[in-house]
C-alpha cells in the first residue's frame, strides 16, 4: 500500500481563550505545528483543524488576536478556525462550541499555555490507532522549570483537596504520602504507560466519537473539575492511559495561586463533583 492510498487520519484541536496571554498561545500554535508536521511525517496524521474559541475576550485581545492569526501558517493540512463568543459559560462549554461540527477521527482539548514536543501527536496518535481499547491519552507534562507535574489523579477527597488548596506547607508535609498517592506518583514516575483514573485537561488526546457520544464536558463546571467529571464518564467507553513518551511543557499554575475568584470557582466546582459522583472525606 502506498503513502497516498492510507486512510487520512483527521485531527482537531480546541483551544479555549479568554485574554489568555497570545505569546503563551503563539507558542503553544508553535509547538503544535512542529508536532503536526512531525506525524504527517512519520504517516499518522493526514489532516488537522484548530478552533481558537473565544470566550467573550477583550476587544483589544481580540483584535491582536486576529492580527495575530492572520500571521500564523496555514496550509492544506493545517488550517485555523477562530470562534469568537459573546459570552463567557465556561472552560467545558467553550470546548463544548465545536463538538456538535467535528467530524473528525480524534481530537485534542488544548491548553493556551502548554507546548508539545514534536514527536508528542505521533506517540499519541500511534497509540490510539493501535489500541481501540484506549479512549484518552495523557503526556508527561513538566513545568517551566523542568520539574514533572502530575497532573494524573486517583478519585480525590475532600481532605486532599483542602490540603492542596489551603493547607500550609508544614502540614502538607505531614500528608506528604496521601498527597502522593493522589497525583499517582507511584506509577506516573515510571517509563512506561499506566491506567489512569483523571486526566488532566491541560491536554485531553481522546478519539472524537467517544467524546461525541459522552456529550463532551458538563457544563455545570464553569472552571476546574470539569475535566475530573469527563475522566470519569469517559473511563466507562474506554481506558485512560498515561505515556511517559509524550511529553508537554504546562505554563499554568493552580487555582491557590491565582486570587480569591479562582478559589470560589474551585470550592463550588468541588462541591459539583462530589455531589455528582460521590463524597469522599478521607
Amino acid at each position: 500500500m502506498n503513502a497516498s492510498s492510507k486512510p487520512q487520519i483527521h485531527l482537531s484541536v480546541s483551544v479555549v481563550l479568554h485574554n489568555s496571554p497570545l505569546g503563551l498561545l503563539q507558542s503553544a500554535v508553535e509547538s503544535l505545528q512542529r508536532s503536526v508536521q512531525a506525524a504527517l511525517q512519520a504517516g499518522c496524521l493526514g489532516q488537522v483543524t484548530l478552533y481558537l474559541i473565544d470566550n467573550a475576550s477583550q476587544q483589544q485581545y481580540r483584535a491582536q488576536l486576529t492580527q495575530a492569526i492572520m500571521n500564523w501558517p496555514q496550509s492544506d493540512n493545517f488550517a485555523i478556525q477562530y470562534l469568537p463568543l459573546s459570552s463567557n459559560r465556561g472552560f467545558g462549554a467553550g470546548h463544548n462550541e465545536v463538538l456538535q461540527r467535528l467530524a473528525t477521527d480524534f481530537h485534542l482539548v488544548l491548553n493556551p499555555d502548554v507546548e508539545l514536543q514534536d514527536d508528542t501527536l505521533g506517540i499519541g496518535l500511534s497509540l490510539l490507532q493501535k489500541n481501540e481499547a484506549i479512549a484518552l491519552v495523557s503526556p508527561r507534562v513538566v513545568g517551566g522549570s523542568g520539574e514533572q507535574e502530575f497532573l494524573c489523579k486517583r478519585y480525590p477527597s475532600v481532605l486532599v483537596l483542602l490540603l492542596r488548596g489551603f493547607a500550609p506547607r508544614f502540614l502538607r508535609r505531614l500528608f506528604r504520602q496521601q498527597l502522593a498517592a493522589y497525583e499517582m506518583r507511584d506509577l506516573c514516575q515510571g517509563d512506561g504507560p499506566v491506567d489512569v483514573a483523571i486526566a488532566s485537561g491541560c491536554f485531553m488526546l481522546v478519539r472524537t466519537p467517544d467524546l461525541r457520544a459522552i456529550s463532551g464536558f458538563n457544563e455545570d463546571f464553569f472552571l476546574y473539575f470539569e475535566d475530573f467529571d469527563l475522566s470519569l464518564r469517559l473511563s466507562k467507553v474506554g481506558r485512560l492511559v498515561f505515556d511517559p513518551d509524550m511529553r508537554i511543557i504546562h505554563h499554568g499554575g493552580y487555582a491557590a495561586n491565582k486570587g480569591r475568584r479562582h478559589l470560589r470557582y474551585f470550592v463550588a466546582s468541588g462541591i459539583t463533583f462530589f455531589k455528582r459522583h460521590g463524597w469522599r472525606w478521607i
